[in-house]
């Protein structure tokens, strides 16, 4: 269990034992400036400091371990917002290979997608039918979400949190959109227009934050970064203003090739940084 967690735990045990900081204190010989400091989560203490507060609890440390929520450790894992340790490099290799892959089906994939919704909103046409239309959506959903962890991942390797969190932000949303579209074949939604002009500002939004992330790896990827994230900002931009989403739905194209390509230097980065290492 991580900081403010811990203190916050902490904190909790000790007033259910009815103790003041300073009763606890007493018990186990630790200053009461260190004690408020770590139920405020200032500082995270050392294992022995943490043993010896919650044995004067009467607590056992396994069980603060047991607490972390076993779904939400698999889930940060499955989505790279946490790293196992105990994985190779290869492992994160392999991710970054399934991630840029991934861009690619999705890219192509985009395409009919176009086309589908077009005659679908624009014309009120079915021009395949619903099992199909739910299938690739769901497709369309597999392949962006495989595609986006590997910005997680990126961000997680390279440290570059505001990269992580967008990412995470557009997988959510790409969820609930497709999700949308496929519930709509058998409820009757809201005005398309209003949820697609919701979705240009809202992808438009974090897009650009998306896009300020991706040139702050222009020190480790060079040119690409910087390319790269001037596209995101100005493709993402034009959708925010939803008036020229259109434009920035052209320009999308070139963006998703762009994405594709950074991710597959990031995979060659690792690799070469693992073969560096490899060689000592």
């Amino acid at each position: 269990m991580k900081q403010p967690e811990l203190g916050l735990k902490i904190s909790e045990l000790r007033k259910a034992k009815g103790f003041t900081q300073e009763e606890l204190v007493e018990k186990c010989n630790i200053s009461v400036r260190t004690i408020q400091r770590i139920e405020a989560g200032e500082v995270t203490p050392r294992s022995y400091t943490i043993k010896t507060i919650l044995s004067a609890l009467e607590y056992d440390l396994e069980e603060i371990k047991t607490e972390n929520n076993s779904i939400t450790t698999e889930f940060k894992k499955l989505l790279f917002l946490e790293i196992d340790d105990t994985k190779e490099a290869n492992h994160l290799v392999k991710n970054l290979d399934i991630a840029w892959v991934s861009g690619i089906v999705y890219f192509i994939l985009g395409f009919g997608e176009m086309a589908i919704d077009y005659y679908r909103y624009e014309d009120n046409e079915m021009i395949v039918g619903k099992p199909f239309y739910c299938i690739a959506k769901l497709l369309l959903l597999v392949s962006l979400i495989l595609f986006t962890r590997g910005f997680i991942l990126t961000g997680k390797v390279l440290n570059n949190y505001l990269l992580r969190i967008t990412a995470f932000i557009f997988i959510f949303m790409g969820c609930v959109f497709y999700f949308y579209d496929i519930l709509t074949l058998f409820t009757e939604g809201f005005d398309y227009q209003i949820v697609l002009g919701a979705e240009a500002m809202t992808y438009g939004i974090i897009g650009v934050l998306f896009g300020i992330s991706v040139l702050r790896l222009q020190k480790i990827l060079g040119t690409i970064a910087l390319i790269t994230g001037i596209f995101e900002i100005v493709t993402y931009g034009f959708m925010m203003t939803v008036l020229l989403a259109i434009v920035g739905l052209f320009l999308l194209t070139p963006t998703l090739i762009l994405e594709v390509i950074l991710l597959y230097k990031v995979s060659l980065l690792i690799k070469a940084k693992y073969r560096e290492l490899s060689s000592f």
